[in-house]
């Protein structure tokens, strides 16, 4: 493709970004499959174009207001020529003439847009602080109170690209057999500083087109995802539920440290996300995974199997804070629940999760969320309003095997700037055989059964 034509095809993408309402990554693969024709050095310059343009979306628009242009994908590529790319503005419009397969020629407004913004940066002091780091009004406030003093530092962290972490696959291959695979097909890993099964890939390789990938050696997993699943400490032969099972990550993690002994229950709302599951857990060599599509966390199902599984992990619908490397779109067009609604929503699916933990057993909720709101708060109105269940610190909860945690803490508490993971928190929390056995007298001196707060 000529560097005209790149620019056309991310004029079509972002158009369909912004017309969708699907996330951008879905969008861009889903771009791709259907032009196969476009080779793969071309489909990486085009969405490196897409994808600068959404990490600069905030103070690109804040650009375009100030020019009095409207936000068109035609002006925000301009303008990401100039500002982030460096490039003036003769060179930018020179690539605008109407060719084969390149954009059409420039209007007016897009001349005065380009003569407007020539020889300067995406970076100007007028910009207020949050835009400067591409933090969106309905988060700043509830960020700042998370992080102080390290408001802007955490930011400033969020801005880049997310690395591309791996999982080994215990069950095939131990760590260094992955990297040495990886390493014959000219892909350079380093082993990760926190999980025990990850490795960091240096640079962006495809290795979903690698053979050690379709043999199921290893997983696309971000490195603190790992930590969440590892801390949930799943055996062989236990029960689990992965209560928010989603694409099933978390899933393929906990089936593998259970050796395929045991049973795993993946769990969700979304019956399509199961389905396409279930490839990469065949491809992970994985049998003692079963799926379960929910009408809603209070489905019956969750009733029927009261106190039945040792571990149940939930890993909430949250604002996604913490993935904004990975999803920049998602800083500026949330496509789900806003927070308002979210904070009920994760305080009832957790509510209704516990139900299904045996005395003894673990429950352990997660977000990819930066926000106290979904985090420590949620878990501090569920231990007041559930007596039965007890706080484990990270050190009590991370397995005996594998050492010393590499995090402490009463809680896991991941951030970009200070661990290079996305932001996650999870918190486990076990219940307590003493206070079951409890509420079982005090049940049975009444005569009548209670439901917790939970049961419906």
């Amino acid at each position: 493709m000529t560097p005209a034509a790149r620019i056309q095809a991310a004029i079509d993408l972002l158009s369909e970004i912004e017309a969708t309402p699907r996330p951008a990554d879905a969008l861009v693969s889903q771009f791709f499959r259907n032009r196969r024709y476009i080779g793969a050095k071309d489909r990486q310059g085009v969405a490196g174009l897409v994808y600068s343009v959404l990490r600069h979306r905030g103070r690109l628009g804040w650009w375009l207001d100030r020019c009095n242009v409207m936000p068109t994908p035609r002006a925000l590529l301009l303008a990401e020529a100039v500002l982030v790319q460096g490039r003036r503005a003769d060179s930018v419009s020179g690539l605008f003439n109407g060719a084969k397969f390149g954009p059409e020629p420039l209007n007016d407004s897009e001349r005065r847009l380009l003569k407007a913004v020539d020889t300067h940066t995406i970076d100007h002091p007028k910009q207020p602080e949050a835009l400067a780091l591409e933090v969106p009004e309905w988060a700043e406030a509830p960020l700042r109170a998370a992080f102080g003093d390290r408001f802007h530092a955490e930011m400033a962290a969020m801005l880049g690209e997310a690395p591309l972490d791996l999982r080994a696959n215990p069950l095939k291959a131990a760590r260094e057999q992955v990297q040495a695979a990886l390493a014959e097909a000219g892909v350079t890993a380093a082993p990760t500083g926190l999980s025990p099964l990850g490795l960091r890939v240096q640079g962006r390789a495809p290795v979903s087109a690698l053979p050690a990938f379709r043999e199921g050696l290893f997983e696309i997993q971000d490195e603190g995802s790992q930590l969440v699943a590892l801390l949930a400490d799943p055996r062989p032969g236990m029960q689990v539920v992965d209560f928010c099972a989603g694409a099933g990550g978390k899933t393929l993690a906990i089936a593998a440290m259970m050796d395929n002994k045991g049973r795993v229950v993946a769990s969700d709302v979304l019956e399509g996300r199961l389905t396409r599951a279930k490839e990469r857990f065949r491809r992970a060599g994985l049998h003692n995974i079963e799926t379960r599509a929910l009408s809603s966390e209070r489905d019956p199902w969750v009733k029927r199997h009261k106190g039945k599984f040792d571990r149940v992990v939930v890993d909430a619908p949250c604002s996604g804070t913490g993935t904004w490397r990975r999803n920049p779109d998602s800083r500026w067009r949330p496509l789900g629940p806003g927070l308002a609604e979210l904070l009920p929503l994760q305080a009832a699916i957790l509510d209704s999760a516990a139900r299904l933990v045996r005395p003894g057993g673990r429950l352990v909720y997660a977000t990819c969320s930066l926000l106290p709101e979904e985090n420590e708060r949620q878990v501090e109105a569920f231990l007041a309003n559930h007596p039965a269940f007890r706080l484990l610190p990270v050190a009590e909860a991370w397995p005996e095997n594998l050492g010393a945690a590499p995090v402490t803490g009463d809680t896991l508490r991941l951030t970009p700037a200070r661990h290079d993971t996305d932001g996650f928190f999870a918190a486990v929390m076990v219940r307590e055989e003493a206070a079951e056995a409890t509420e079982a007298a005090t049940s049975d001196a009444a005569g009548t059964e209670p439901p917790p707060a939970a049961d419906v």
